[in-house]
C-alpha cells in the first residue's frame, strides 16, 4: 500500500508487562497523548500473567477514549495503530494485541507489530536528542548494551539470567516494601539512607553480567541480620554469638561478620552500588569499543538517579554526554509504540497483516531490521 508521507499520525498500545499505555505521537516525535495504568500488587508479592492480563483488559478500552479525547484528535486522522508484538509476558501482550486488531479492523486502519526494546532506545532518541548513543538498556526484563550498526541495534552485552529490575524487585519482596509506585523506586529512597556499604558479589563476565548469585546473596545476608527471629536466637546463643563467620540455614551460605547496627537501608544502598558499578563497566567499555560520545540510558530502572549520576561521571570522563529521561519516557508507554511503529509505517512501508499479527515473548532486538537510520 502506498505510505502518505507528510503529517503521519500514529496510535501505540503498550502491554507487556505490568502497565498498560496508550499513546499517540507525530512523525515529527511530537507527543499528543501519553495515557498509562499500572497493575500494582500488594507488598511482599510480584504480578502474575493472568491477573496482569485481566487489569489491561479493564482499562485498555478507556486509555484509548482518553487518549483520542486528550489529543483532540478524530479516529480518522490516525494513519496506523501500533502494538507491542514483544518481548514481554504472554496474556498481557495478547490481551492487547487483540484489541489492536479489533480498532484496526473496525477503524480499517493498518496495523504495525512493534518489538517493545527498540521502542525503548528510539523513545530515548527522539526525547532527549541523540544522534548515535551507546544505549543501556535496563528494565524489569531486559538489561542490554545495545549500539547501533549495519541497520541493526547490536548487543554488545548483556544479563546471562536474571534483569536488573527483576533483581531489584524480587529483593523489594525480601523486605516487604511497598509496589506502590514500584519496587524500585522504594529501593531507590531506602538506599538513600544507608551508611554501610557491604560487599557483595561482583560478576561481570566479558561483556554480560550475572545477577541471580547476587540476588541470592543479598537475600541470604538479609535474612541473617535482619529477621527478627534470627536476632533473637543470637541474643539467646550468649556473648560469642554472632562473631566471625555464620552459615545462613536457607542457603547453606557462608556469611561474612557484618556491621551490628545494619539496616534495610544499608542493604538496598549496596545492593544498588554494586549492580550499578557492573552497568557502568560494561557501558563504558562497549563506548571505548565503539568510539561513541552519548550515553542514553532507557528503560523503567533507566529512572534512577543514583544510575544516572554514575553513568553521568563516567560520561565526564571520557568526554561524552549522557542523556538520561524521567518517568514518562523511560518506563513503559503507549508514545514510544505509536512512534516506532510509525518509523516503520513510513521508512519501510511496513503493515503487519491480520493473520501474522502475533505477540512472542522472545523477540530479541537485533532481529529487527531498523531501516528508518
Amino acid at each position: 500500500m502506498a505510505v502518505p508521507q507528510e503529517g503521519l499520525i500514529a496510535l501505540g498500545i503498550e502491554g507487556s508487562a505490568n502497565k498498560v499505555g496508550v499513546g499517540i505521537v507525530k512523525e515529527d516525535g511530537s507527543i499528543l497523548a501519553n495515557v498509562r495504568k499500572t497493575y500494582i500488587t500488594p507488598a511482599g508479592t510480584g504480578f502474575q500473567p493472568r491477573e496482569t492480563a485481566i487489569h489491561h483488559q479493564e482499562n485498555i478500552l478507556g486509555l484509548v477514549r482518553d487518549a483520542l479525547k486528550e489529543a483532540k484528535l478524530e479516529v480518522q486522522k490516525i494513519n496506523c495503530i501500533c502494538y507491542t508484538k514483544g518481548p514481554g509476558m504472554g496474556a498481557p501482550l495478547q490481551s492487547c494485541a487483540i484489541v489492536a486488531r479489533m480498532l484496526s479492523q473496525l477503524w480499517q486502519i493498518p496495523l504495525v507489530g512493534v518489538n517493545h526494546c527498540v521502542a525503548h532506545i528510539e523513545m530515548g532518541r527522539v526525547v532527549t536528542g541523540s544522534k548515535d548513543p551507546v544505549v543501556l538498556y535496563v528494565s524489569g526484563g531486559n538489561t542490554q548494551i545495545i549500539a547501533y550498526s549495519n541497520k541493526r541495534y547490536r548487543i554488545f552485552g548483556e544479563t546471562i539470567d536474571i534483569a536488573v529490575g527483576n533483581c531489584l524487585d524480587r529483593f523489594a519482596r525480601v523486605l516487604d516494601l511497598s509496589n506502590d509506585p514500584a519496587p524500585g523506586y522504594n529501593i531507590e529512597q531506602l538506599a538513600k539512607k544507608g551508611k554501610h556499604y557491604v560487599e557483595l558479589p561482583y560478576v561481570v563476565k566479558g561483556m554480560d553480567m550475572s545477577l541471580s548469585g547476587l540476588l541470592s546473596h543479598v537475600e541470604a545476608v538479609t535474612r541473617q541480620k535482619l529477621n527478627s527471629n534470627a536476632i533473637a536466637e543470637k541474643n539467646q546463643a550468649g556473648p560469642n554469638a554472632g562473631k566471625g563467620e555464620r552459615k545462613d540455614k536457607k542457603s547453606s551460605m557462608i556469611i561474612p561478620d557484618l556491621p551490628e547496627d545494619l539496616t534495610p537501608a544499608d542493604m538496598c544502598y549496596s545492593l544498588q552500588e554494586t549492580v550499578f558499578a557492573m552497568l557502568v563497566e560494561t557501558t563504558e567499555r562497549a563506548m571505548a569499543h565503539c568510539g561513541n560520545k552519548e550515553v542514553l540510558i532507557v528503560g523503567g530502572v533507566g529512572c534512577n538517579l543514583r544510575l544516572q549520576e554514575m553513568i553521568g561521571k563516567m560520561a565526564a570522563d571520557r568526554g561524552a554526554t549522557p542523556c538520561g529521561m524521567d518517568d514518562r519516557y523511560c518506563i513503559d508507554n503507549g508514545a514510544m509504540i505509536a512512534y516506532t511503529g510509525l518509523l516503520q509505517f513510513k521508512h519501510s512501508n511496513v503493515v503487519t497483516p491480520l493473520e501474522e499479527s502475533v505477540v512472542t515473548q522472545r523477540y530479541r532486538t537485533d532481529e529487527v531490521e531498523v531501516t528508518w537510520r
